[in-house]
């Protein structure tokens, strides 16, 4: 019979170590998602924003279900995962009982826009002190690549093989600038991770997000159209072109709403 090794239990696993640092790297594994994929590169920017807030330790995420969902496993952050597009109210559960926690939802745009597009629009338009990110690709990637409401006009997706087309499909919803008009809306602007400029611009709008949160000012919603090559049926190295292309054309980067800070 082959003997086992013994297992030294005196000190602590890596895990433990890394969160014990003053200032860990919070990503604690590989993602599993697909080549090309934008989303990780969003999450890196996330969590380094929590980190130059020195706001970690009392950090709380949000998320739904998605391809996005995997990075619970992943991220050094307490996170709470929810039914699908419900994740702005639960968000708005944790902050109401803990009000002095850094509260955020991580979704994507099949989650938010579709499946809790009353869950947002209520949440903002009751200036909630939280902050919501969302990850659009246009499509809804965990389940196969199906249209979602925010895939734009001539997009290929497995349910609209031709492109969507506005007489049967109709029109992409744009939901940063919904939750713009909003009163009770502190922050709101829509970034992207398909170039090196763009990602450092999303990570500044990922900052001034949190901080109106941190001033106590009301809700925030960072949009950031992230790469899905696999639902787009494009190769990996293409995907930030044909971001760039279709979807920055439809959705306009930059600051939609911006209250001032005294």
């Amino acid at each position: 019979m082959t003997e086992l090794p013994v297992v030294d239990t005196s000190s602590p696993p890596a895990e433990a170590t890394l969160a014990a640092r003053s200032h860990p790297d919070l990503i604690l594994g590989e993602h599993g998602l697909c080549p090309g994929c934008g989303e990780p590169v969003a999450l890196r920017l996330l969590l380094e924003v929590l980190q130059d807030l020195d706001v970690v330790s009392r950090a709380i995420g949000v998320v739904g279900h998605g391809c996005y969902g995997s990075f619970v496993q992943i991220m050094d952050v307490d996170v709470l995962q929810c039914l699908h597009g419900r994740a702005p109210s639960c968000a708005t559960g944790i902050k109401r009982v803990r009000p002095g926690s850094v509260v955020f939802t991580l979704q994507g745009d099949g989650d938010m826009v579709n499946e809790g597009l009353q869950e947002v629009l209520h949440t903002a338009a009751r200036g909630e002190n939280v902050t919501c990110v969302l990850l659009n690709n246009g499509v809804f990637g965990d389940t196969g690549g199906q249209q979602t409401a925010t895939t734009v006009l001539g997009q290929r997706t497995k349910t609209s093989l031709q492109g969507r087309d506005a007489s049967t499909h109709g029109y992409p919803i744009a939901i940063a600038d919904l939750v713009a008009a909003l009163s009770g809306v502190a922050y709101v602007a829509r970034g992207a991770v398909s170039t090196p400029a763009a990602v450092m611009h999303t990570k500044k709008l990922l900052r001034s997000a949190f901080e109106h949160q941190l001033a106590g000012e009301g809700f925030s919603l960072v949009e950031i159209l992230t790469m899905c090559p696999t639902g787009w049926f494009v190769p990996a190295g293409d995907g930030p072109g044909y971001l760039e292309q279709s979807m920055e054309a439809e959705y306009p980067l930059g600051e939609l709403a911006l209250r001032s800070r005294s």
